[in-house]
């Protein structure tokens, strides 16, 4: 092995390990070669001997000396001469590990694909617009919304203008973004957009192909594999590509001249890494934004407490529908109270009745020949079953466990129609309300395969389609139908067509949830499926079944987002709760959260609640052991608004020394988590 002589020029390197461990988390110097010297630039990844083994590292800096009084061990090799870990990328790495209280290599892991050589080997040079042919687009769909012109115009020459951009019922969301993304990218801007899911990816790409070639857009999504991930990087890393477009992670793909960056439904979960230190996409696009100074848009039909925030202070602006365009757009919507859509059979008659307003709007489409939608907020079937008169839930005489309904077996629909308790399993058959008597019964929360059963009684010789869970149906063809579908499976109809009316049924199950988003995550649900239907104008209607006098209620009658938004992010502020306040969810064993809390030094004012059991479904990282660590606990720290990494940092250093001190109790920290429990 020939013997290493250090760079003739700053031979040394300042470099971060990837290790994912706290305390380990600084830069550390190590010695370059002579003959690694041209490849070893700030930003390439390298490989370094770290604890008597090889592990990966980036290389952040050179220099003439160290301060290590020590001798240095020399970095074993460059990787590749890409350098992957720009400055703009560094600090944005810097400023989320602030914010989250996390470790940067975990960040980096999310923000860098891992290295495929032969990605390396493709074209990276040929220019943008070489690639294709592109179309000029049509923006005249942004004059809908107030001061959307002057707001395109802003993007166009390269303003920073930020807006939260209430999306018109029944607009096409894709086409419009489309149309300006590229038209920024004609003008040689780097655009970068961020959906929830491959359903909406897969919308936007394909208005993207209306304006410029498959060849121009760069698609970074979950399912796409490791050599292509890499190369399509290296084409944003070089400047190679303008349009990025993709899932969660691709909010830190390195576009070049970035000038426009966008992302949707910022309130669904997707968008949360589901890795320490869960990182939200919307954080690192509006830190892009502040840093980087490119235009944003958080786009959606409905509105998160956080982009509410982001406008009434000022750092965003609202981008909402013109009164005329949005009369003209959206159905009309007629609330029938909880119960008011009736579709569950009453089990000692075997009928199914369907409210009158249910029925008549569901029939008026049918005849006209529209499919018509029913949103039913979970599959399978009918978990609780409730008096068909008082509608008290019904309870089993013998031990007064609740009653439900079994799941069919085989092709046999008919058993499952036998109240059955779900504690001692006694089957039920001369059922009488404790309350008021009746022998009636129904099901007060469906599913959508119960719903389909009984719409089918209720509506014979009408086709019946069901999307949701592993069978999710994408498009549907114009023609009479009826689609079950649960949220987020919506289908949309062939040709640019819409529903004729919608139903949305069981809205107890959404509002009823404790958690603290549950009327935000239900609106944005009602919202999805009401831009699908027709406008009023033209027939249509949305059914939903939840009182009238409820505020949220009020707020998808008119259609007022923004109100809706401002009552939410009032009402946390009035209770204390994000983004109103910085909150830190820590979890652990007794003994973890004790001397995490003998280390941690809280801003002032900070708040302790807890500790407390975790949520339902929440389980500790790692194989955790009950018996010798205890039953797991929840922490929540609070602390007023003020710099936004000042709560993560404490964190951070705490679970720093911490690491150094190797506590093998796993502890998760989660800063301003999307759900606290």
């Amino acid at each position: 092995m020939p013997k290493k002589t250090p760079a003739a020029h700053q031979p040394v390197g300042r470099v971060l390990p990837l290790l994912g461990v706290a305390h380990l988390d600084r830069a550390f110097d190590y010695l370059i070669d002579e003959t690694d010297s041209e490849a070893a630039q700030p930003g390439v990844r390298v490989r370094i001997r770290f604890n008597g083994r090889l592990v990966d590292a980036i290389l952040l800096a050179r220099g003439s000396d160290s301060e290590f009084e020590g001798s240095l061990r020399y970095i074993d090799r460059v990787i590749s001469p890409y350098a992957v870990y720009t400055p703009v990328i560094s600090a944005l790495v810097e400023s989320l590990a602030a914010r989250y209280g996390g470790v940067r290599s975990d960040i980096i892991r999310t923000a860098i694909p891992a290295r495929h050589a032969k990605a390396e080997e493709a074209d990276l040079e040929t220019p943008w617009d070489e690639l294709g042919s592109t179309e000029h687009p049509d923006l005249s769909s942004w004059s809908r919304y107030a001061h959307g012109e002057s707001f395109v115009d802003s993007v166009l020459a390269g303003h920073i203008a930020r807006a939260a951009w209430q999306i018109a019922p029944g607009a096409d969301w894709a086409e419009a973004l489309a149309a300006l993304g590229s038209s920024v990218a004609l003008k040689g801007g780097g655009v970068l957009m961020v959906v929830p899911d491959q359903r909406d990816l897969d919308r936007l790409e394909k208005a993207f192909r209306q304006f410029v070639s498959a060849k121009q857009i760069t698609v970074l999504a979950h399912s796409t594999g490791p050599q292509a991930r890499y190369r399509r990087y290296l084409s944003a890393l070089t400047g190679q590509s303008r349009i990025v477009i993709g899932t969660r992670s691709a909010a830190f793909a390195p576009v070049k001249d970035l000038q426009l960056a966008v992302i949707l439904n910022d309130g669904d979960d997707n968008l949360v890494d589901n890795l320490k230190p869960y990182v939200h996409a919307r954080e690192v696009l509006s830190t892009r934004s502040a840093h980087e100074g490119c235009s944003l848009i958080l786009a959606g039909h409905s509105r998160t407490a956080e982009a509410q925030l982001l406008v009434e202070s000022g750092w965003a602006h609202n981008l909402v529908p013109t009164e005329e365009a949005l009369k003209a757009s959206r159905p009309d919507i007629v609330p029938v109270g909880a119960f008011g859509v009736n579709l569950a059979r009453h089990m000692q008659g075997g009928t199914t009745s369907v409210s009158g307003p249910a029925f008549q709007s569901t029939r008026a489409a049918l005849d006209r020949g529209e499919p018509v939608l029913v949103q039913v907020p979970r599959k399978g079937y009918a978990p609780i079953l409730a008096c068909g008169q008082c509608f008290s839930p019904a309870r089993c005489r013998h031990c007064n466990g609740p009653l439900g309904l079994p799941a069919a077996s085989g092709s046999d629909s008919q058993s499952a129609s036998l109240p059955t308790c779900r504690w001692c399993g006694r089957v039920d058959t001369h059922y009488r309300c404790s309350e008021c008597g009746s022998p009636r019964l129904r099901a007060i929360v469906l599913g959508s395969e119960r719903t389909a059963e009984e719409l089918g009684r209720a509506f014979p010789q009408t086709r019946i389609i069901q999307s949701g869970g592993s069978k999710v149906v994408d498009e549907i063809p114009q023609g009479p139908a009826l689609v079950i579908a649960t949220p987020g499976a919506e289908p949309h109809v062939a040709d640019n067509g819409q529903y004729g009316a919608a139903l949305l049924v069981e809205t107890g199950a959404l509002l009823g949830r404790q958690d603290l988003r549950a009327t935000e995550d239900t609106l944005a649900k009602w919202a999805a499926a009401a831009t699908l239907v027709r406008p009023a104008e033209a027939g249509g209607v949305v059914v939903v079944a939840a009182d009238e006098q409820l505020p949220l209620v009020g707020f998808f009658m008119n259609w007022d987002m923004v109100g809706a938004a401002a009552a939410e992010l009032h009402a946390r502020r009035e209770v204390r709760f994000p983004p109103a306040v910085h909150m830190a969810a820590i979890d652990g064993a007794d003994a973890s959260l004790d001397s995490f809390l003998e280390l941690v030094e809280l801003p002032e004012h900070a708040e302790l609640l807890g500790p407390v059991p975790l949520p339902p479904g929440v389980s500790l990282p790692g194989d955790y052991d009950r018996e010798r660590g205890g039953e797991p606990q929840r922490l929540l720290v609070r602390t007023p608004l003020g710099p936004r990494s000042e709560l993560g940092v404490a964190l951070r250093t705490a679970n720093a020394v911490r690491s150094a001190r190797k506590d093998v109790l796993p502890l998760r920290i989660a800063v301003d988590p999307i759900n606290i429990g």
